[in-house]
């Protein structure tokens, strides 16, 4: 909802402003708004009402829990301001706390109900995750709330072939949070890449959508195949059976990362590549 007063400046047609939002989960609880206000669509909110000297109220692309970050969280919000787009980010960033920041903001023309809108939740094609693992005898403190440890060894090679029985259009009820309000448990998982970096491993997992925990859950499910507590096969036999309770446990969030948000190019979005996380 928006409260503004039309005023010199202001432009009396509504626009969609779209934004890249990068942040640190670790002193969040998470993205969407709590009692609490200490979530990171509050904070985005706060700064918009300083900024814009009115409420604003966000949709974003997709729900992060409390400690996952992001690399490119993808907001809109509609508003007769009238700006220059890197007002917006300069604008809002000097609102914004370090662990937070917009990267850059596109503005679209709001149309009437029934033509094709931009929506930073519906109009996206598929999204990408990251998940950063440490995997090293001895935890690294430099690496605390910023990637997951596991000190038992890793072969690759078991978790890529635990992996390609993911791949594709399948019940990922195995993979789903208790409390997870998807319609649906059907998804379909476009790639799912396992590179290692020193002692760091990479995951990266793309799907047209993901359900409630599913990264986290996958990940500590892969792991049991990397350290040989499981054969590759038993990804296979989880997705068919369906059953949440078969896998692994839930693994830490720590190490994920929202990386990037597809839309079709007609948008022009000016999105980064959904690469490696930048400091590897």
């Amino acid at each position: 909802m928006l409260f503004l007063r039309l005023e010199p400046g202001l432009n009396p047609n509504l626009n969609r402003i779209v934004l890249g939002v990068q942040y640190d989960g670790t002193p969040w609880q998470g993205w969407q708004t709590q009692p609490s206000g200490k979530t990171v669509q509050d904070r985005l909110e706060a700064a918009l009402q300083k900024f814009a000297q009115g409420a604003i109220d966000t949709t974003c692309a997709g729900r992060t829990d409390s400690g996952v970050h992001a690399l490119e969280q993808v907001v809109h919000f509609d508003t007769a301001l009238s700006r220059e787009t890197f007002s917006w980010v300069r604008g809002l960033n000097a609102f914004l706390p370090p662990s937070i920041a917009v990267r850059w903001a596109h503005q679209l023309p709001l149309l009437a109900e029934g033509e094709d809108q931009f929506h930073a939740r519906f109009s996206a094609t598929a999204r990408t995750y990251h998940y950063l693992l440490y995997n090293n005898p001895v935890r690294s403190p430099l690496l605390e709330g910023k990637a997951g440890w596991v000190f038992r060894p890793l072969e690759l090679e078991l978790m890529r072939q635990a992996a390609a029985h993911l791949v594709g259009t399948h019940d990922f009820s195995a993979f789903r949070a208790v409390e997870c309000q998807a319609k649906s448990p059907v998804r379909t998982m476009e790639e799912i890449r396992i590179e290692r970096r020193g002692d760091l491993i990479v995951f990266s997992l793309r799907a047209n959508a993901f359900l409630h925990h599913m990264v986290r859950n996958i990940v500590g499910s892969l792991i049991y195949a990397g350290n040989a507590s499981k054969p590759p096969e038993w990804l296979a036999e989880l997705l068919a059976q369906r059953d949440r309770g078969r896998a692994a446990p839930t693994f830490m969030p720590d190490g994920l990362y929202l990386a990037q948000v597809a839309y079709d190019p007609k948008w022009r979005l000016p999105q980064q590549p959904a690469g490696v996380l930048p400091w590897l």
